[in-house]
């Protein structure tokens, strides 16, 4: 099974949301078939076969996520991150701001759903691959 430490050293590699395959296809050669990242202090849940999980410490102060979401604004963000113009704290700040609570990535099904804070999907997208 994969580790926190693993899943970490992919991520240290990564500068900008225009890297994010990368990091998938590397993350997913380890074993994760999925994860959940939770925007209030980053702290992520991976999950693997036969029921493994694991779980990171949080990476930040507790963000304070909006309780409407705004689903225009976000995607303009979200276009943003993904072209390597902010960095993955700015865009959690932004994903609280638009009232997005977490985001769940499925490596099986290549996708990644946006959820608010009354787990209603935001956005789904397909996880762009190498």
């Amino acid at each position: 099974m994969f580790t926190v430490e693993q899943i970490e050293l992919a991520h240290s590699k990564i500068k900008s949301g225009a890297e994010f395959p990368k990091y998938i296809q590397d993350i997913k050669e380890i074993g994760v078939a999925a994860f959940e990242i939770w925007v209030f202090d980053s702290h992520t849940e991976y999950f693997g076969a036969n029921d493994f999980q694991t779980k990171s410490k949080p990476k930040y102060d507790n963000l304070t996520i909006a309780s409407n979401s705004d689903k225009d604004k976000f995607s303009q963000y979200l276009k943003i991150h993904q072209k390597g113009e902010t960095d993955y704290f700015t865009f959690c700040k932004h994903c609280a701001e638009t009232g997005i609570e977490k985001w769940i990535v499925d490596l099986d099904k290549m996708t990644c759903i946006y959820y608010d804070k009354a787990e209603k999907k935001i956005l789904i997208e397909n996880v762009p691959s190498l």
